[in-house]
């Protein structure tokens, strides 16, 4: 499978590290000169481009930018795509934005208003880069962690579920794209090892805030 990944830093390096390691091919893009990740196509063996090249290039593309960067992808590119959407919201980072402080909306539902007609799951927003990288375990090990995903879309959900399980990971489908409010930026679930029975309970017993 062809992977774009827009956003090169440590979310987008990691999904690209190992989707190469599991046999996708890959391409990295950031906002400046692609001429500026020239070193990773020898270090870790991906194509690098600008944000619309990995739009067109990924038949799945990983959105892995700050929110605040969001408002700049290429929408008309990304129409009609599978979409994983990592991002998260930090107020300090990225300012004070209400409708999602009050809880009103949901990052990946505001992904989606900016970007009509992708097909949007939300995913691998919820554990650390570096865990991601070491801490996956084969299936059926007692102690493998599991993942969340959210979304509407079926095939981008299985895609999301198969990536997980190569890198190492259960899944869990919290549900609907308007349910992954339930493993954002200090919820219960939140860059918190948990395994797949323990995740199930943690999402159902989360209240929006």
């Amino acid at each position: 499978m062809k992977i774009g990944i827009i956003g090169a830093g440590f979310v987008g390096r990691a999904i690209a590290k190992l989707a190469i390691k599991a046999g996708h091919e890959v391409m990295l893009s950031n906002s400046r000169d692609p001429r500026t990740l020239f070193s990773l196509k020898p270090m870790i063996g991906c194509e690098t481009g600008t944000a619309t090249e990995a739009a067109n290039f990924g038949e799945v593309v990983v959105i892995a930018v700050p929110l605040t960067a969001t408002e700049q992808l290429p929408a008309a590119e990304l129409r009609g795509k599978i979409v994983l959407d990592a991002v998260n919201y930090y107020p300090d980072r990225d300012g004070d934005i209400e409708e999602l402080l009050s809880g009103g909306i949901s990052t990946s539902e505001r992904l989606a208003r900016q970007l009509p007609g992708s097909r949007i799951t939300k995913a691998f927003n919820a554990i650390r880069m570096t865990d991601l990288e070491t801490q996956g375990l084969p299936p059926g090990d007692a102690n493998r962690q599991a993942l969340p995903l959210a979304g509407d879309d079926s095939e981008g959900k299985a895609i999301v579920t198969a990536l997980y399980d190569a890198f190492g990971f259960d899944a869990v489908d919290a549900g609907a794209l308007a349910e992954g409010w339930r493993f954002e930026r200090a919820t219960p679930a939140y860059c918190v090892a948990l395994n797949k029975e323990q995740l199930i309970r943690t999402l159902q017993e989360t209240t929006r805030r």
